[in-house]
């Protein structure tokens, strides 16, 4: 693909989502409260804090994500 072209697609794309807003699609279940969230349009990832907003999905926040769904589904499978 011709690299002029990949560029003005993600330019794109940023805006449309910066007008619009996002497009998110959940893509994974942490717990009954969090998630894990992607844009439709501009693939960014995102998750939810502790009050429910969505926040940018960063390494660190993977990580604990990671370590949360392991401590709810033990906790599940001992109930």
């Amino acid at each position: 693909m011709n690299p002029n072209i990949a560029r003005h697609n993600v330019l794109f794309e940023k805006a449309f989502c910066r007008f619009f807003g996002h497009k998110f699609k959940t893509t994974r279940k942490i717990t009954d409260h969090f998630k894990e969230f992607e844009c439709k349009v501009c693939h960014r990832c995102a998750t939810n804090d502790i009050l429910g907003n969505k926040i940018h999905l960063s390494e660190e926040m993977k990580d604990i994500n990671k370590a949360l769904n392991q401590l709810y589904e033990r906790r599940q499978i001992a109930l």
